[in-house]
């Protein structure tokens, strides 16, 4: 479980010192492009105050295939042959070991939750739910929570079977879509006309009202605005922050 309501944003975007005086929790990120080595997140958490949460998204050789271009960002090199075993999770030695350097790297940071995002490529065939069943019923979890962020055509009933029955929280941006995990909420708020998107006090009230009433929920912002919206929502709910701003 975890502590209501945890605000924060996709990556730090500020020293993590600094970042940490002002919100709970972070989503690492560099753990889906190019995992850093153990020391470095290792470090990362004596940085922070022990009731900093951090989560992060599992390895892209887990999720994504090699054509993604978010292939550019990988420093590992793959041969042809691993290039065809990666991602889709597929039951291979390369997802295999991407799963368990993303584990490593959740017990480094002492981290609670690990986001899978997918691809909108990852679509709902007989194949892929296949796969993602078989990963998610076999892996050892260590008792961590896992968010799935599905893309594209994905049939509603279809996706809350799979988080039923293979005990998953349904990541989502919430002004786009309801999750079917109410219960345990995960929120990635991407901006509501892309990017560059700053939300509006309304819309950050508009969102309260959309968290469980058990106020077990992650909230983080990915816009360019992410630090000045999740310190507001903070603010919102009633946190208590450091007296500082951050400034844009």
């Amino acid at each position: 479980m975890v502590n209501p309501v945890q605000i924060g944003t996709c990556g730090f975007g500020r020293p993590k010192t600094e970042y940490a005086q002002r919100l709970s929790c972070v989503e690492v990120q560099q753990t889906f492009y190019q995992p850093p080595r153990l020391a470095t997140l290792e470090n990362w958490r004596r940085q922070v105050p022990a009731e900093f949460e951090f989560t992060l998204k599992a390895w892209q050789l887990i999720t994504h295939e090699a054509r993604s271009p978010t292939y550019k960002r990988l420093k590992k090199e793959l041969s042809e042959a691993e290039r065809q075993q990666a991602g889709s999770f597929k039951a291979t030695e390369v997802v295999e070991e991407a799963w368990q350097v993303t584990l490593a790297c959740a017990k480094a940071l002492e981290a609670k939750t690990v986001l899978f995002q997918c691809p909108a490529s990852f679509r709902p065939t007989r194949e892929n739910i296949a796969n993602l069943e078989r990963f998610f019923s076999q892996i050892d979890r260590r008792q961590l929570n896992l968010g799935w962020e599905p893309r594209g055509a994905w049939d509603r009933e279809v996706v809350e079977g799979l988080c039923t029955d293979l005990n998953l929280w349904h990541v989502v941006d919430p002004f786009v879509t309801s999750t079917v995990t109410p219960e345990q909420a995960y929120f990635r708020l991407h901006g509501r006309r892309g990017w560059r998107y700053q939300y509006e006090e309304q819309e950050l009230r508009e969102l309260m009202e959309l968290l469980p009433e058990s106020r077990n929920a992650y909230v983080f912002f990915n816009n360019v605005h992410m630090l000045e919206d999740a310190l507001l929502f903070q603010k919102i709910l009633g946190h208590p922050t450091d007296a500082a701003e951050i400034e844009g």
